[in-house]
């Protein structure tokens, strides 16, 4: 997970650095981290937390099993959709935000996740185009 993190890092941050701490974790402790930061009661696939810090940028968890689940939904693997969860929380913690700005950020995700981890199945939904 760290290589992971850093080779986003350096595609994705302007500075081609930083640090950011990821947490693996499932439905129960995603959903309670849901439910106390959004007021939603239902867990999700990523979280981010950014610090407003231009060195330590934040915190990213992500749920494990929701993205297992999400990943044969997709007709991908478990790996791929973590690095595609991992790409979609860093870039959060860099300001993007795809509910505001018209599918660039996960445009930008689709391009990232390619450039650093490879070509994955063609017209895999989540890949971000």
């Amino acid at each position: 997970m760290a290589a992971w993190t850093e080779a986003v890092l350096a595609a994705a941050s302007p500075r081609g650095r930083g640090a950011v701490s990821v947490l693996l974790c499932g439905d129960a402790r995603m959903r309670r981290l849901n439910r106390e930061f959004r007021k939603i009661d239902r867990p999700t696939d990523v979280l981010s937390f950014p610090a407003g810090d231009p060195v330590f940028l934040g915190d990213v968890a992500i749920d494990v099993a929701y993205a297992a689940r999400q990943a044969a939904r997709r007709g991908h693997t478990l790996d791929r959709e973590v690095k595609l969860l991992l790409a979609h929380g860093v870039l959060h913690l860099l300001g993007h935000d795809h509910e505001t700005d018209d599918g660039t950020m996960l445009r930008l995700q689709g391009r990232l996740v390619r450039q650093v981890f490879g070509p994955g199945p063609d017209g895999v939904p989540g890949d971000g185009g």
